[in-house]
C-alpha cells in the first residue's frame, strides 16, 4: 500500500500465454498477498468469500456495489497481478450497470463477470437460483460493453440458467452474450465432467471461464482435461478461505481447551516472518529515508 505494486501483464495477454490463467480467490487483502506470493499470475476476487469475511454472512446478495467495489479496490492495491472481480447481476439494470462498469474499472480491476440472475442473487452452486429473461441479460451486456474505457478490461458473461432451464438453454444464452460482446463466457455450475465438455465443444473458439468451485455441484475436473478443453481460465474461488477457517477453528480449539496456542505454535507462522510478508521492512525502509531528509533540511 506504501509503495504502488507493479502491475504484470493484462489479464487478455495472460489468456494467450497460460494455459489455462489459473485464479485462486482471495477473500481479504491478505489473502490476495498471499495468491500473488504463491506465484499465480492472477487472482478472483470472491463474491463468496467476500460476503463471508465482510459480513460473516452466505452469499446471497447482501453486499450493494459500492460494499464491492471498495473491497476489490483495496485487493488491487495490494498486489501486482490481475484481479477478476465479481458483480454479481451488475446490480440493477443497464444503467446501474454502466455504473458498475465504471467504477470497477476506476478501481483499476482486471476483469468483471455479470451474471443473469433475478435479484437478490445466490451462489452459483445453491439451491433456489432464479434467471432473468435472456433478453434483459443482453442489454446489460450491451450496456457494460459501451461502458468500459479499456478493451482490456474484460467483460465476462455468466449464466446461471444450467440449474433453472437446463444445459440447452444455458448455451443458448451463452451464445447470445457473446454476440452481445462478452469477451470470455462463464456457463455455471455444469454438473457432471461431460457437461463441461459440452461447454467447450459449444464455443471451440471463445475465451471460457470454469469455476472449480470447491464442494460444489460441478466436479473436481483435473486441470490436464480442462487444458485439452480449452478452457482459458479457471477460478478457485473459496480454497483459501476454507483453509482459513479450519486453521482458525483449530487453534481456536486448543487455546480453549489448555488455555494458550503453545500446542500449535509450531504449526503457525513465526512472528518475525509474518511482519516480514506484510511489509515491515519497506515501512522502516520509508522512516529511515524520510527521516534522513527531515534531518538534512532542519
Amino acid at each position: 500500500m506504501l509503495q504502488p505494486k507493479a502491475s504484470g501483464p493484462p489479464l487478455r495477454a495472460l489468456m494467450g500465454t497460460h494455459a489455462p490463467v489459473l485464479a485462486p480467490g482471495a477473500y481479504d487483502t491478505l489473502s490476495a498477498r498471499l495468491v500473488e506470493a504463491a506465484g499465480f499470475p492472477a487472482l478472483y476476487m470472491t463474491g463468496f468469500g467476500t460476503a463471508a469475511s465482510v459480513l460473516g454472512r452466505p452469499d446471497v446478495g447482501l453486499l450493494g456495489m459500492s460494499e464491492m467495489v471498495e473491497h476489490a479496490r483495496r485487493i488491487v492495491q495490494a498486489v501486482g497481478v490481475p484481479v477478476i472481480a465479481d458483480a454479481d447481476t451488475g446490480y440493477g439494470n443497464p444503467l446501474n450497470v454502466i455504473r458498475t462498469v465504471q467504477e470497477y474499472e476506476a478501481a483499476g480491476v482486471a476483469a468483471i463477470h455479470i451474471e443473469d440472475q433475478v435479484a437478490p442473487k445466490k451462489c452459483g452452486h445453491m439451491e433456489g437460483k432464479q434467471v432473468i429473461p435472456a433478453a434483459e441479460m443482453v442489454e446489460k451486456l450491451r450496456a457494460a460493453v459501451e461502458a468500459r474505457h479499456s478493451p482490456d478490461f474484460l467483460i465476462i458473461a455468466r449464466t446461471d440458467a444450467r440449474a433453472v432451464e437446463g444445459m440447452a438453454s444455458a448455451l443458448e444464452r451463452a451464445r447470445r452474450y457473446r454476440e452481445a460482446g462478452a469477451d470470455v463466457l462463464f456457463v455455471e455450475a455444469p454438473q457432471s465432467e461431460e457437461e463441461i465438455a459440452t461447454v467447450a465443444r459449444a464455443f471451440p473458439s471463445v475465451p471460457l471461464l470454469f469455476n472449480w468451485a470447491e464442494g460444489g455441484k460441478s466436479p473436481p475436473v483435473a486441470l490436464p482435461r480442462l487444458r485439452e478443453l480449452g478452457y482459458a481460465i479457471v477460478i478457485f474461488p473459496i480454497s483459501t478461505l476454507l483453509a482459513a477457517t479450519r486453521a482458525i477453528r483449530e487453534v481456536l480449539a486448543q487455546i480453549r481447551e489448555v488455555g494458550t496456542p503453545n500446542p500449535v505454535m509450531e504449526r503457525l507462522v513465526p512472528f518475525q516472518e509474518f511482519l516480514d510478508f506484510i511489509g515491515l521492512p519497506e515501512v522502516r525502509e520509508l522512516e529511515r529515508r524520510f527521516a534522513e531528509k527531515e534531518t538534512v533540511t532542519r
